[in-house]
């Protein structure tokens, strides 16, 4: 079934009566070539490269709830290639050029919007290193414009430009930069995995992964034991549990990061705002609601809801940049648990086990990732060789303290993120 325009007025003149289901709901085999764990963003994105790219459709992907529910539906949706450092700015880089083409391909209206990310500065210092990392942005391929304080003014009249703690001297642009609706997203790879024929297998927990000889022989879930040839496990941040499964003790910490929306405005914020120094963020949804967020609960937890504390620390920042939205009426908040690597930077590489392999540690910033990581998580499973835009993200980088991408500048610990 292919979305058009003209089928969509015929489905509206006709009562919506004519759509198909998007995938299939099918009793898992005794057997697959890969089993993926976790029917997330990046599961899926996997799942329909591995099919599409290399030609693996004996595929299942396992999922404890159902499609679009976790953490892919736990975000605030933003998408960007701004990343300074060697190893993730030319995969962030590749990740963005997936998703300019994500809607033709995956024939599905995922509602991405590439309306602009504005990273604001407050200080010299703090803009000398936005020049440099737009620099390297330039230098990677992609797009950045350095603003003074009228250039800011001029695409974003409504902030405090004059706040005695933090006046505004200036952002650094990037207009490719944008959102995406989070659960379509998952939709819609899930329904181009399907239609290469991936099973994908909702409410399916994992309660064990089966290794004997050094090698991984299948997974024990709560619909009956399945062998499989290859496992991934893409479980965000469920992965130390996960891994825990297989033996392993990953260098990852899961702390909540919560997010907010407001009731439905009409349109006044027509770019996605990056408030640094009070580690704050926001843009406005296609539906009108302010969607904003902040720095994380500073504590380990699996749960998916947040501290009050926090909130009001997310409030406070956002009135002191923007206080026009005082007025606003949070609607809901949520959370999503983020699997926390020790510098910042991802994982996506070959454990110890032969036939596992691990994708993890995505920290603040899974979502924007999801085309970049299915596509070299697929490459890593069918050739057992590292794609080259994800190379830098091993495993062993940690135990060996080579290769390290220290993004955040925290010294490699979990505690100073």
């Amino acid at each position: 079934m292919r979305f058009s325009g003209l089928r969509v007025l015929k489905e509206g003149l006709t009562g919506n009566k004519g759509w198909a289901p998007h995938w299939r709901d099918p009793d898992p085999k005794p057997e697959y070539d890969v089993v993926i764990i976790g029917g997330g963003g990046h599961g899926l994105a996997t799942a329909y490269y591995l099919a599409r790219e290399h030609g693996i459709t004996n595929v299942a992907v396992l999922e404890k709830g159902y499609l679009g529910g976790g953490n892919v539906g736990r975000n605030t949706t933003i998408v960007r290639a701004n990343y300074f450092l060697p190893g993730n700015s030319e995969f962030y880089s590749h990740s963005l050029k997936l998703w300019e083409g994500l809607e033709q391909e995956l024939n599905y209206n995922v509602m991405h919007s590439q309306r602009g990310l504005i990273n604001l500065f407050h200080s010299d210092g703090q803009r000398d290193a936005f020049a440099r990392r737009g620099n390297a942005m330039v230098n990677q391929g992609d797009d950045a414009i350095l603003l003074d304080r009228d250039g800011v003014r001029r695409h974003l009249p409504y902030l405090d430009f004059d706040n005695p703690r933090f006046p505004v001297y200036g952002g650094l642009y990037h207009p490719r930069g944008g959102t995406a609706r989070h659960d379509a997203v998952a939709w819609g790879y899930a329904r181009g995995a399907d239609a290469r024929g991936v099973d994908l297998i909702q409410n399916c927990e994992v309660t064990g992964i089966d290794v004997s000889g050094g090698k991984v022989r299948g997974v024990q879930t709560t619909r009956g034991p399945i062998r499989a040839k290859k496992v991934a496990m893409i479980v965000a941040g469920r992965s130390s549990q996960v891994a825990a499964m297989a033996g392993m003790r990953l260098p990852v910490e899961s702390h909540v990061l919560q997010a907010f929306v407001t009731e439905g405005l009409k349109p006044c914020i027509d770019h996605v705002v990056s408030f640094g120094m009070g580690h704050f963020y926001i843009s406005q949804s296609d539906k009108g609601g302010l969607v904003f967020g902040g720095d994380l609960d500073f504590y380990a937890s699996y749960a998916a809801r947040g501290n009050l504390p926090m909130v009001e620390h997310v409030m406070e920042a956002g009135m002191t940049l923007m206080p026009m939205i005082g007025k606003a009426k949070v609607l809901r908040s949520w959370g999503g648990i983020m699997d926390m690597t020790p510098d910042g930077s991802p994982i996506i590489d070959k454990t110890g086990v032969e036939g596992l392999y691990l994708n993890c540690g995505w920290c603040y910033g899974g979502f924007k990732a999801v085309p970049g990581s299915g596509y070299s998580t697929a490459h890593l499973i069918a050739r057992d060789t590292p794609h080259a835009p994800a190379a830098g993200f091993r495993l062993d980088r940690f135990r060996t303290g080579v290769g390290l991408m220290d993004e955040e500048g925290t010294g490699s610990q979990h505690n100073l993120h």
